[in-house]
């Protein structure tokens, strides 16, 4: 089965960047998200990618400062981070869907079949 693995945490100073990915065990070619939980809260959705890659949608406390996108050829999908706040700070996780249409994209942890271990975050302010 289809396993993942986030790279590219860290910490950051407010304002920063920084770029997650998450590297699937095979070639997958599936919808996919990353969500995140800071400590005491609940997971909360970040940003999905459609299968084909051609459709995004982020929560609104980071659009515009954050992108997702996808490597087909890699199996890796991405999560570049810019003007970083405190409030970012939390463990991501990226998942996987494994059924779905070429432009659907989803937003609850529920429709997620397998998942990464998570890596953190931290933005010092």
């Amino acid at each position: 089965q289809v396993q993942l693995v986030e790279s590219g945490g860290g910490l950051v100073q407010a304002g920063g960047s920084l770029r997650l990915s998450c590297a699937a065990s095979e070639r997958t070619v599936y919808a996919m998200g990353w969500f995140r939980q800071a400590p005491g809260k609940e997971r909360e959705f970040v940003a999905a990618i459609s299968r084909s890659g051609g459709r995004t949608y982020f929560r609104d406390s980071v659009k515009g400062r954050f992108t997702i996108s996808r490597d087909n050829a890699k199996n890796t999908v991405y999560l570049q981070m810019n003007s970083l706040k405190p409030e970012d700070t939390a463990v991501y996780s990226c998942a996987v869907r494994l059924f779905s249409t070429a432009d659907d994209y989803y937003t609850a942890a529920y429709q997620y079949n397998r998942w990464g271990q998570g890596i953190q975050v931290t933005v010092s302010s």
